[in-house]
């Protein structure tokens, strides 16, 4: 089988390994499409700490179990199914109170092991969830990023009368936004960013008013409104400053950045105004969640894709992903 390899940071690979068994409890997926994420460049790079090497990366994927391992019922041969890379054990503290996400001994598909940029990826069977046929093959990999939206927004609790502000017109800030608007009814959504090209693809997804901060900061445009709810999906550290001197008091404000550098912000900034401060990491089983707003179209994964690539293309196509932010959002990979 082929399957992308990080042997090391920055050696980048398509190679040839071996077929991929099923264990106990696991069942074979044979991958159709994966979805790039920045994290998958950080890996190439050597920039994600948790990564272990040589590593077959991809974590946003989907196809259609081919084999199962022992206990797994041999009816699931068939199933199109959309991979949770969340791998936790079930039994300790955070597993225990519903965060598997930050389980004690977590592995994620693609970073602690082997991904779905591959032919095959072995999975356990738990993880693979059961798509509807009204979510299209190529469209399936996307349920793993709307994941993200998931989990930081169940923390938050949007409701409609609130003043949504979102940092970051990536891919995790656009889905965010496409959540607050199609599943929560936020009424205002407001996005900043410094490319022109991404805010108009934010109000393409729903956005009602977008900032460009490059040249004049988003205090000067905001013109007083003080946002109730705020998502971090730009993930610089300086951003948690700003956003608690922008909220309104009670306001509820969610990172979901992972940077290493320090965030300068003073206890009064908080206090003051006694918001509330949520993190969030991957998802915590947030799967069902997300197929349900598919199924049911609250959500459009289509308006996130910018490009399809084969795989054997695989560098060209995380080059442009890491490169070119201005015309590309999701870069999809189709297997052979």
């Amino acid at each position: 089988m082929k399957s992308v390899v990080i042997e090391r940071p920055g050696e980048l690979q398509l190679a040839q390994r071996a077929d991929l068994q099923p264990a106990h409890g696991e069942v074979r997926v044979k991958v159709k499409f994966a979805s790039i994420c920045g994290s998958d460049v950080h890996i190439w790079h050597g920039h994600n700490p948790f990564a272990k090497y040589p590593r077959v990366i991809g974590h946003e994927f989907f196809g259609v179990i081919d084999a199962v391992g022992d206990t797994v019922d041999s009816r699931r041969i068939g199933e199109r199914v959309a991979v949770d890379p969340v791998v936790s054990c079930g039994h300790c503290y955070p597993c225990s109170v519903g965060k598997p996400n930050v389980c004690s001994t977590l592995q994620v598909i693609g970073v602690h092991r082997d991904g779905g940029f591959s032919d095959y990826a072995v999975v356990p069977a738990a993880n693979a969830y059961p798509l509807p046929d009204n979510i299209p093959d190529r469209l399936a990999s996307l349920v793993e990023p709307f994941t993200i939206a998931a989990n930081i927004t169940a923390y938050l609790q949007p409701q409609p009368q609130d003043t949504a502000l979102v940092y970051g017109a990536g891919p995790m800030g656009l889905t965010a936004i496409q959540v607050l608007k199609g599943v929560y009814g936020v009424k205002r959504v407001l996005v900043v960013d410094r490319l022109p090209e991404r805010l108009q693809l934010a109000i393409e997804n729903g956005a009602d008013q977008a900032f460009n901060n490059a040249d004049i900061p988003l205090t000067a445009q905001l013109e007083g409104v003080q946002p109730t709810l705020i998502i971090d999906a730009a993930c610089h550290p300086s951003i948690m400053a700003e956003a608690a001197a922008l909220a309104s008091p009670a306001a509820r404000i969610g990172l979901l950045g992972f940077s290493g550098e320090p965030s300068t912000i003073t206890q009064q900034s908080l206090t003051s105004k006694e918001l509330s401060l949520f993190t969030s990491r991957l998802n915590s089983k947030r799967f069902p969640q997300v197929i349900g707003w598919m199924e049911q179209g609250l959500i459009q994964p289509e308006k996130l894709v910018t490009h399809y690539f084969p795989l054997h293309d695989i560098e060209q196509a995380m080059t442009l992903f890491e490169k070119d932010p201005r015309t590309c959002c999701k870069v999809i990979l189709q297997m052979s």
